[in-house]
């Protein structure tokens, strides 16, 4: 019997509990994300029980943690074997857990080379509104064959069940890195950087805002040594200007903890735009700060331009998430773009199956759900 074997035994029994009597549960790991989503109600049901690493093949690239475990713990311990979650994952409040990681499928700086989070979920336990404890997929990559159930809790936000343990591949700590700013508009950002991803550099990670009304370009380069010194070579003749020890730089854009960020978060709701990397520049409110080599979008806004903020989106073949409100004691907003009527249809029939009582985090995700 593994050492999460009494607190899954407990969980399972609350959940059956809950379930005869329909009473609303709330999954909460750390609560670095409980700002996100349309609503957060139901009984607290803590994940801290599962906490701890319970396999690690630093040779085999894999490593199993239980959902209550810290996301820096299980980082340093990858560091220690020169290795990473190559998505970054955002700490928030520095209280992340890997069950959130996995349910909230948020992503870092490096997701639109890297990949995001589901992308690295070999498999997973849950328990599902029955009380029952399930695994999926494994700990191989070809251990996942039909319909991925494990990956698609990535994202989720707990609604289809209590992520109990999660085995994910981890990947070597690139040999060298280096981060080039560049002075340029917003158009001539999204140009570079299309025409950069089409050559052979080894782009990692990009950020363009504007300070002090001039817009800046940040580029993060990763991989083999040679490959990253010929790229800087290359991209000097741009006025790529090599900047060091900027890691803290990536890690606060990662957590949202730049001044662009702090700045009148009291005030202005902070908005979340996906749209393909190609999309121009949009019609906005004022400048965004852009990451995801033009597929992500952050803007501030206040509330009377949500629905601009969502056709500016849609018209750029994406959509648009009020990812923070402003307002204390929570927006009377939408959060989440409506889904088209058959995917609407998958979802509400995916949370009946796996959840057929309503209970995990009711209203998280959609209004109704």
């Amino acid at each position: 019997m593994d050492f999460h074997a009494n607190a899954i035994a407990s969980l399972a029994d609350r959940v059956r509990s809950a379930a005869a009597v329909a009473t609303p549960l709330r999954i909460r790991g750390g609560g670095s994300k409980d700002f996100y989503g349309q609503a957060l109600t139901g009984e607290v049901l803590e994940t801290t029980t599962l906490a701890g690493v319970t396999s690690y093949e630093p040779s085999e690239l894999v490593v199993t943690a239980g959902a209550g475990t810290p996301l820096a713990e299980l980082e340093a311990l990858l560091a220690g074997h020169g290795q990473c979650l190559p998505f970054e994952p955002p700490h928030f409040a520095g209280k992340a857990t890997v069950g959130g990681m996995v349910a909230s499928g948020f992503s870092g700086p490096a997701r639109a080379s890297a990949g995001a989070v589901r992308d690295y979920v070999l498999g997973l336990q849950l328990i599902n509104g029955r009380g029952e404890h399930l695994t999926f997929g494994g700990q191989v990559m070809k251990n996942v064959a039909g319909y991925d159930v494990s990956r698609l809790m990535a994202g989720a936000m707990g609604t289809l069940g209590l992520i109990t343990e999660v085995s994910l591949k981890v990947l070597p700590v690139a040999p060298a890195e280096a981060t080039l700013r560049f002075e340029c508009s917003q158009a001539e950002a999204l140009q570079r950087l299309n025409a950069w991803g089409g050559q052979p550099l080894p782009l990692n990670a990009s950020c363009w805002l504007e300070e002090n009304d001039t817009g800046t370009l940040y580029l993060r380069l990763r991989g083999a040594i040679a490959a990253v010194e010929a790229a800087c070579k290359t991209l000097a003749a741009y006025g790529g200007e090599r900047k060091e020890n900027v890691a803290s730089d990536w890690d606060a854009c990662r957590d949202q903890r730049l001044p662009w960020f702090v700045e009148r978060s009291d005030t202005h709701d902070l908005w979340r735009l996906s749209v393909p990397q190609t999309a121009p520049v949009l019609n906005l409110p004022e400048s965004p700060l852009i990451e995801w080599h033009g597929a992500l979008r952050w803007v501030r806004a206040s509330a009377e331009h949500a629905q601009s903020l969502r056709d500016a989106a849609a018209a750029a073949g994406g959509h648009a998430t009020l990812f923070r409100s402003a307002a204390h004691g929570g927006s009377k907003l939408a959060r989440l773009d409506a889904l088209k009527p058959p995917l609407d249809r998958i979802h509400h029939r995916l949370m009946h199956e796996f959840d057929p009582a309503g209970i995990f985090n009711p209203g998280r995700m959609y209004c109704g759900l």
